[in-house]
């Protein structure tokens, strides 16, 4: 979800679930994240005295269970974006203005280490006069402080710590999990249409989104009624500009029941076909949707212009044409 927080001056940037950055990469579920995590959390709390189940709600939330494009590429847990006075690792992404700066960090602890740091300002000194076992005054405390805009972050973080359990850490009491994937059948296509094929494991994310992969490359998922763009981004936990640009769309979109997002960057290719034939009223972004293949990509193969029509029966170039 892109949402935009301050820590002591510095805006940070939300993205729960951004998912893979590479198309191939493994996708981590909460209870993967806080197995991974839950160590470094706690000595943070012995040494800050932070609420771990604090640190580690706010990671997931944050990072979306460590899957984000800012976790994964540049290690960046907790969204910070870069300020003057940073001197380390840069990455770019576009959210408030295009080419955003976020820090990059050498590894995800460094990342855990920065946001501790935010912690001591003056500004959350009241927090510490909380009995580290009082998760919701920290998390009211939060908000209150500034650290967050979106009014339901305590909230979010509460629901958290609950559905985990994680303050069993704050008590001194290890957590433990079995990874739950779940296999929900994929919604056909509002239109009717070939859909793009799940050739990989259907995983459910938070409110049973179901994620898929087409051809077992892209991982995409389907709008429900009424949803806009925006509304796909908050809970995938994606940066709106990310998941607009992958999908050639625009950030405030409204979708049809059904319809693909693809939370992942398409390919320049199709794998599995060389040519489509185009059905009446079908469009050359639709193609690109319903085979995975980059718009600009599929107009460069056929000399075409992104909103240029297609005719019924038109043969249209899914890879680079043969001479």
């Amino acid at each position: 979800m892109l949402k935009t927080c301050l820590m002591g001056g510095v805006l940070v940037l939300s993205t729960m679930m951004d998912l893979q950055a590479q198309p191939s990469a493994k996708r981590y579920s909460a209870e993967e994240y806080i197995t991974q995590w839950k160590e470094v959390a706690v000595k943070k709390m012995k040494q800050h005295g932070i609420p771990a189940s604090i640190t580690l709600a706010q990671g997931l939330l944050e990072s979306g269970n460590g899957n984000s494009v800012l976790a994964r590429e540049s290690n960046n847990h907790f969204g910070i974006k870069c300020t003057p006075d940073w001197t380390g690792g840069r990455t770019y992404h576009d959210d408030d203005i295009k080419d955003d700066c976020f820090r990059k960090y050498k590894n995800a602890a460094e990342s855990y280490d920065d946001h501790a740091k935010f912690l001591q300002k003056p500004r959350y000194a009241s927090l510490f006069d909380l009995k580290p076992t009082d998760y919701q005054g920290w998390a009211k405390g939060l908000k209150k402080a500034g650290y967050a805009t979106d009014p339901h972050y305590p909230t979010k973080l509460i629901e958290l710590i609950e559905r985990y359990q994680l303050n069993n850490l704050d008590r001194g009491v290890d957590v433990a999990y079995k990874p739950a994937i779940g296999t929900p059948t994929p919604a056909p296509s509002r239109s009717g249409r070939r859909s793009p094929r799940n050739d990989g494991d259907v995983i459910t994310i938070g409110a049973g989104r179901a994620v898929e992969q087409f051809e077992g490359r892209i991982k995409f998922v389907r709008a429900k009624k009424g949803e806009t763009l925006k509304h796909v981004a908050d809970e995938v936990e994606q940066m709106p500009g990310l998941i607009a640009g992958w999908n050639d769309l625009a950030k405030d979109a409204v979708l049809e029941e059904g319809q693909i997002i693809y939370i992942q960057p398409k390919h320049s290719k199709s794998r599995s076909a060389e040519t489509h034939v185009a059905e009446l009223g079908e469009t050359l972004w639709g193609v690109s949707q319903r085979y995975g293949v980059k718009l600009k990509k599929l107009a460069q193969y056929n000399a075409m212009g992104i909103a240029d029509p297609l005719k019924a029966g038109q043969k249209v170039w899914l890879r680079k044409p043969r001479n």
